[in-house]
């Protein structure tokens, strides 16, 4: 029978996915991506040298404090600890 393994299965269905997205995109653009200011990144640096793991509450007082979104702070926390490990 014509069997196949996950890995084959996933990357062809990666790739239709690709293709379809490309296609379906062509009306809409991509987000910006976000410029944060040297003021804000120095905050982020400070409260992620504190630590490193932020709960709902801290995330929303920051977001707050620097007029962004809850998920630009998320965003931005996991990518300084995936930073972090490659340094590591």
């Amino acid at each position: 029978a014509d069997e196949s393994s996950g890995y084959e299965s996933e990357s062809a269905g990666g790739e239709r996915t690709g293709a379809a997205a490309a296609a379906g995109n062509r009306g809409r653009q991509r987000r910006a991506r976000t410029a944060f200011t040297s003021e804000q990144v120095c905050r982020l640096e400070k409260t992620f040298q504190r630590q490193k793991y932020l709960g709902a509450t801290e995330r929303r007082k920051l977001a707050a404090a620097l007029q962004l979104s809850e998920i630009q702070i998320k965003t931005w926390f996991q990518n300084r600890r995936m930073k972090l490990k490659r340094q590591i």
